[in-house]
């Protein structure tokens, strides 16, 4: 395995909470002025990867009333936590490792540093990372039998295949924090002189509780902002914080005592409380959440949609006022 310390998941993917906001906001502002010169932020994609946005049937001159609304920053932010949960879900179904589900999380929030979900709909791109983690994880799934396991066409993946790979600079390899949380629970038997068979029972439950704490840290903003130790070390945290398995201070001062160049406790404590401070904000959005979004945003990718749907309201007025009219 490659070291993280020389990795381009290292060098190119790692970022401030600023420059986040201001890759999702230039995303969203490209969105808005495709929406507003083609009539449509819809982009048609080549197999291999080559794109070009789409002319909307409507004209594009057409007046503001017409023209559907485009996403605020927001309501993006609501989808993709929608289907970063979803990704998780299908992973689950499929019983695919922990590393693969993170891997798809990881391509999927990088690829949304680039896009717009008003670009490209998160649900083909969702499916899309899933088979491009399988992969790069060497965990061999066709696009068809992953279509076909979640109901969904499997070209739809295949024809975005090469868009996210390009999306991504080619950077597959991804570290995850989960390889590092194992490695510190082996490093806490030794550190608890944990011999008998209660020490080692409390520390395996630390060790399940602390996977579901990475697997909520996967859905944050957290794999863009921090290294995956320091990730494992915050769902340790957490872990111990319910379970109180040993003094986690000291055991993170014998952690620094190896590391080199050493950190200063108070810096890395200070990354533990903003990830801990991210997990509390952590949206789980359901359909019920989205429905609203999910509207607008098929409005804005297929404008024609949008007057489809006024016209069975307006069929649905109609058909109403008959009925009245006959009572």
């Amino acid at each position: 395995m490659a070291d993280f310390r020389t990795s381009t998941h290292r060098t190119k993917w790692i970022f401030t909470p600023q420059d986040i906001k201001h890759k999702y906001k230039v995303a969203n502002q490209r969105a808005k002025q495709a929406l507003e010169k083609y009539g449509t932020t819809r982009m048609e994609v080549d197999i291999d990867g080559s794109f070009s946005y789409a002319e909307s049937q409507n004209d594009a001159k057409d007046s503001a009333e017409k023209r559907p609304k485009p996403l605020k920053v927001e309501e993006e932010q609501l989808l993709r936590a929608f289907y970063e949960f979803k990704i998780q879900d299908v992973c689950d179904a499929f019983k695919f490792p922990r590393k693969i589900q993170a891997t798809a999380l990881i391509y999927f929030k990088r690829f949304y540093l680039q896009w717009s979900v008003m670009e490209h709909h998160p649900k083909d791109i969702m499916l899309t990372c899933i088979y491009a983690a399988c992969k790069a994880e060497e965990n061999h799934v066709s696009a068809e039998e992953l279509g076909k396991g979640i109901g969904q066409d499997h070209h739809v993946i295949l024809n975005n295949e090469m868009l996210v790979f390009q999306s991504l600079g080619f950077d597959l390899i991804v570290y995850a924090p989960y390889r590092a949380l194992e490695g510190f629970i082996s490093d806490l038997e030794e550190f608890c002189g944990a011999k008998d068979d209660d020490q080692l029972v409390a520390l395996k439950v630390s060790l399940d509780t602390a996977r579901i704490e990475v697997d909520k840290i996967m859905r944050s903003d957290g794999p863009l902002l921090l290294p995956p130790g320091q990730l494992a070390l915050t769902a340790l945290h957490r872990a111990n914080a319910a379970h109180g398995t040993f003094d986690f201070e000291r055991y993170l001062r014998s952690v620094l005592s190896r590391h080199q160049p050493a950190h200063v406790i108070s810096e890395l404590t200070g990354s533990i409380n903003a990830i801990d401070s991210l997990i509390g904000k952590l949206l789980t959005p359901t359909s019920k959440d989205v429905k609203h979004v999910d509207r607008k945003l098929k409005s804005c990718l297929d404008p024609g949609s949008h007057d489809k749907s006024k016209k069975r309201k307006h069929r649905s007025k109609d058909s109403s006022h008959e009925v009245t009219g006959i009572s």
